[in-house]
């Protein structure tokens, strides 16, 4: 299995970065991003809204992928009409918040429209925010990397989340099967370990370091990385907060019964179980690009 998932994992990524290769060559707007966010929209809202659907739970998919798009395409709106990508993302951030905000009211229309008796509207009015936030915010907040440190070199603020999360998964994988024994929340995740989660930390950093250290030249030639130091800590944080995003998504399924959020791919489980580390982690690395010298300019010599 460890050596199915590494295989998965080698064949991916490197299909995404294509993707984010393609991307940044079409523009600024980031079309095919947007394209992939909307195919993430419908079918991660199918597979929560399907999971939700058990006890009195009875979640609305058609209502919770079309909110869920809503954000995601009105965070995208400003990047299709403004040139200037400073002011383009506080208008993104500003009306993906508005987004939300109307998210909220529309489930409650819906909510008190159908009422009929009590017992059920509360709760599928709560599944339905949830998977809103969870797939329509935390998304839009996800791709807004693209553009957090300029719309030339986005990908590289990207990239290194989803290198980190993604080698935290590796780490943590790895280091649990081959050395883990005693358990960080057996109730929760019995599969995840002590070993497992300092091995999520140690990956991330790992893969962190060597992001920053070889890339940034391939998205602006007078770009350089930040030093070792700046490179670990942003991989640290973002491979313990990945963790967390596990486990935070490992109680959505434990709580409805469920192993998997789907059957999508065998050993890795849906889209949900791919995207739980870099959802949960983009808010925080967002943050961290802003606070930290994530990166160093070269000034230019002339002859």
């Amino acid at each position: 299995m460890l050596g199915w998932r590494l295989l998965v994992s080698v064949i991916l990524i490197p299909l995404l970065f294509g993707l984010f290769y393609l991307d940044q060559r079409a523009g600024t707007s980031a079309p095919y991003l947007y394209g992939l966010c909307c195919l993430i929209v419908f079918r991660g809202c199918w597979e929560l809204t399907r999971l939700l659907t058990v006890r009195n739970l009875q979640p609305g998919y058609a209502i919770v992928s079309l909110l869920s798009l809503l954000i995601c395409t009105l965070a995208w709106l400003p990047y299709f009409s403004d040139s200037d990508a400073g002011s383009a993302q506080e208008s993104s951030l500003a009306l993906m918040s508005v987004g939300f905000s109307i998210s909220i009211l529309l489930i409650f229309l819906k909510g008190a429209i159908r009422f009929q008796e009590p017992g059920q509207s509360m709760e599928n009015m709560g599944a339905e925010i949830l998977s809103v936030s969870y797939l329509g915010f935390l998304l839009a907040i996800l791709a807004e990397l693209r553009w957090v440190a300029g719309p030339e070199t986005g990908y590289l603020a990207l990239g290194s989340l989803i290198i980190s999360a993604k080698m935290g998964d590796i780490g943590g994988y790895t280091f649990g099967r081959l050395w883990g024994k005693k358990k960080l929340v057996p109730r929760l995740s019995p599969g995840k370990t002590w070993v497992g989660g300092f091995g999520a930390i140690f990956g991330a950093a790992i893969g962190s370091l060597l992001w920053f250290q070889f890339t940034p030249a391939l998205f602006n030639s007078l770009w350089t990385g930040s030093s070792w130091l700046w490179a670990i800590l942003f991989g640290a944080i973002i491979g313990l907060v990945g963790l967390v995003g596990d486990l935070c998504e490992s109680l959505i399924k434990r709580d409805v019964g469920k192993k998997d959020s789907a059957e999508l791919l065998p050993g890795f489980g849906g889209l949900l179980d791919l995207l739980d580390s870099p959802l949960y982690a983009g808010p925080v690395a967002f943050v961290l690009w802003k606070l930290l010298p994530l990166i160093t300019v070269v000034a230019a010599t002339g002859n």
